[in-house]
Order: C-alpha cells, then sequence, then structure tokens
C-alpha cells in the first residue's frame, strides 16, 4: 500500500527512473539476502546433513607399500586429512603415519586428521581407527561434543575412503571386510576418551552412525598381542605413537608394551616409536 501511494504522488517523468531504481535495489537487496542465507545454510547443511563419499575428491598415495601386499606381513597405515576450501580428501598407504601431511598450522589448529592401521593380534585382523577429539589446546576443548558428533557422523565415509583408496588388497583379500573397525576417541575429557567397536569393515562403511550413539555400546576393548615376540601378532609396535593411552587409563599398566604417548599431544610424531 505505502509503495503504491507513493508512486501515484510522483511526476510521471520521474516513475520510470525511480521504479527502475527501486526493482535495482530490491535485486540487489534480494541477491545479498540471498547470498547470506546460502552462506550461513552450506556449513549447517554440510555439518547436519548425509555424509557422502566423492570418490572423485579422493587423492590417494602409496608410500613404500605395494598396494597387494598383506598388512600381516609389512605395516600398513592409513593417514587421511581433509581440505576445507577444496573439499577434497587426501590419503597417504603407507608403513607409518605421513608426517608430512599433517603439517601446516590448519593441521595443527584443527586437528582434523584420521589415521588408522590394520593390526594382527592372536592371528586375527583388525583395523584400528584413531580420531583426536580434544586436548593440546582450549578451542578444541570448548567443541570436544561437537568434534565427537562430526567424527561419529563422518566416519563412514573416512572408512569408504580406506576401502576405496586401498581397493587393490581388498579385492586381493577379501576376508578383510570381516574384520572387526576399532575406533579410539582420544581427549582429555573422559566422556569422549573411549573405544568403540563398528563392527566388521563392510558393516562400518554402511552404516549411519550418530552422536547419540544408538547402537549397542561395546563392553570390550581390543585384545592385547602376546607380550613376548610371536608370529600370531604383527606389527609388534603399533605404528601409530598414541595407541596405547587407552590401555594405560583403563587397563593400567598391566603390559610394558603399552606404555608411553600422552593425551593431547599437538602433532603426531613418529619419532616416539623409538
Amino acid at each position: 500500500m505505502c509503495s503504491l501511494a507513493t508512486n501515484l504522488l510522483l511526476p510521471s517523468t520521474m516513475k520510470p527512473a525511480f521504479t527502475e531504481k527501486q526493482n535495482t535495489n530490491s535485486l540487489f537487496l534480494t541477491n545479498k539476502r540471498s547470498l547470506m542465507q546460502n552462506r550461513s545454510t552450506v556449513p549447517v547443511a554440510r555439518l547436519f546433513g548425509p555424509a557422502i563419499f566423492e570418490a572423485s575428491k579422493l587423492k590417494v598415495s602409496f608410500l613404500g607399500v605395494d598396494e597387494k601386499n598383506h598388512p600381516s606381513k609389512l605395516p600398513r597405515t592409513y593417514t587421511l586429512t581433509h581440505s576445507d576450501i577444496t573439499a577434497k580428501l587426501t590419503l597417504a598407504i603407507s608403513q607409518s603415519i605421513n608426517n608430512s601431511q599433517l603439517q601446516g598450522w590448519a593441521n595443527r589448529l584443527f586437528r582434523d586428521e584420521v589415521v588408522a592401521e590394520w593390526k594382527k593380534v592372536k592371528g586375527k585382523m583388525s583395523l584400528h581407527v584413531h580420531c583426536h577429539i580434544s586436548g593440546g589446546h582450549f578451542l578444541l576443548d570448548l567443541i570436544a561434543k561437537l568434534r565427537y558428533y562430526i567424527f561419529c557422523k563422518e566416519l563412514p565415509v573416512v572408512l569408504k575412503a580406506f576401502v576405496h583408496g586401498d581397493g587393490n588388497l581388498l579385492n586381493s583379500y577379501p576376508e578383510l571386510q570381516e574384520s572387526p573397525v576399532w575406533v579410539y576417541f582420544h581427549s582429555n575429557i573422559p566422556e569422549y576418551n573411549k573405544v568403540e567397536c563398528w563392527g566388521p569393515l563392510w558393516e562400518a562403511t554402511q552404516h549411519n552412525h550418530d552422536g547419540n550413539r544408538t547402537r549397542k555400546k561395546c563392553e570390550t576393548l581390543p585384545e592385547l598381542a602376546c607380550p613376548d615376540e610371536c608370529k600370531c601378532c604383527f606389527p609388534s609396535v603399533s605404528t601409530i605413537p598414541w595407541s596405547r593411552r587407552h590401555y594405560q587409563h583403563d587397563r593400567g599398566n598391566e603390559n610394558e608394551n603399552f606404555v608411553g604417548g600422552e593425551l593431547g599431544i599437538s602433532v603426531p610424531n613418529s619419532e616416539r616409536l623409538k
């Protein structure tokens, strides 16, 4: 009503110009409003929308390992990082953590890497996945609950990246798909410092896990390797330096092989294994 009254009171020569200007301003404001809405909804949609794996956004590098070497004979570790700018995933498959992939201020600040290793314990293969929830600096402590939710939500995508990137291995040894997946959440907050069993690999990649943890909680920890040199366990020492924390916390120092690695380490360092 107000716009119509204003339009009637203006001289006819001014109406087109005013109307054009008004439309231009209206269009500008609409575009600006839409842009702001898009900026605000994209992160939300990305955070709470479905987690989808896109093979085209995965870059895979094999460092010192053959694609078909069985991990019961040669250490096999996955290092996965994500770029918020390009939305691409980088996966290194090697004998130990690819530390060069974890350098830079962004990786040190956000700690959104996921590292995993294949282990043979008493003749049984399993995949051990590690996520850093909080510890190291206070920013991560403030959003520990949110980080736990995000890691739980995105882990099926991470596991699919492992399966796709190391496809030749799993095609050669399909029995690895039946191996249980143990997920270690590392945090200086007891509530989020835990180990969970996500079932066999094929199942863990398919199910949608969420931060509410509606699944039946696993009450056991992964079985310990033999304390002495044997042929049924490999590797004898974990390729992931901080993998032994949960054993220390929940089982005490019952096995001297499971010591070392403080909580809240800022950047993984393979030197701690030496």
